[in-house]
């Protein structure tokens, strides 16, 4: 999937809460892919998400996030996040998406900045209980790459196209808060009048 790609609608269901419609008719919606469950460095990246949720949201997207990981498994590190997390543990949408996998999602040097400071912050939240370590074995592997999409809703001046896209080049290369809230700034609204 790349820009002016159509997403064909679908409703996933989250690990938890109501079922979510992609694309969604009167938001965007901002598609993440993630590694795994506990994977430090993608925690790293969505802390960044849930201390500006709001304000993603005020600007009329959704956030889904996923991950190839169980449901039952990412229920125990996802229950506090205040968007859809979705378990595809047989990586259907991550073929679907074109999200790949790569030795160089850890072995970059521009990852291990990131990877560092996750590891630390997140072993900080271990220690003080509020985050669980990952278990040792991922059936999907270790060395996902991140993705994120943003689609746009066909309630909102679109029918369900690919408006941005970004294929990280390693464990760390996702769009942040600031880039997310840039490229919605800049896509098409609906025409007000009749």
């Amino acid at each position: 999937m790349e820009p002016g790609s159509v997403v064909s609608a679908r409703t996933l269901t989250p690990v938890t809460g109501p079922a979510v419609a992609v694309p969604d008719s009167g938001r965007l919606i901002h598609l993440q892919f993630r590694r795994f469950a506990g994977c430090p460095v993608c925690n790293l990246h969505l802390r960044s998400i849930v201390r500006r949720h709001q304000e993603i949201e005020a600007t009329g997207i959704r956030e889904v996030v996923v991950f190839h990981s169980p449901a039952e498994e990412l229920r125990k590190h996802t229950d506090d996040l205040p968007f859809a997390v979705i378990a595809d543990p047989r990586k259907r949408l991550y073929r679907e998406f074109g999200v790949e996998q790569a030795r160089r999602a850890l072995l970059s040097p521009r990852a291990w900045g990131p990877i560092g400071w996750a590891l630390v912050t997140g072993a900080w939240a271990v220690l003080r209980g509020r985050e669980r370590l990952p278990e040792p074995s991922q059936p999907g592997g270790r060395l996902g790459l991140p993705a994120d999409f943003l689609i746009l809703g066909d309630g909102i001046g679109g029918d369900g196209r690919v408006i941005a896209a970004k294929h990280g080049e390693h464990a760390y290369d996702q769009w942040s808060v600031d880039e997310l809230l840039e490229l919605a700034a800049r896509a098409p609204r609906p025409d007000p009048t009749p």
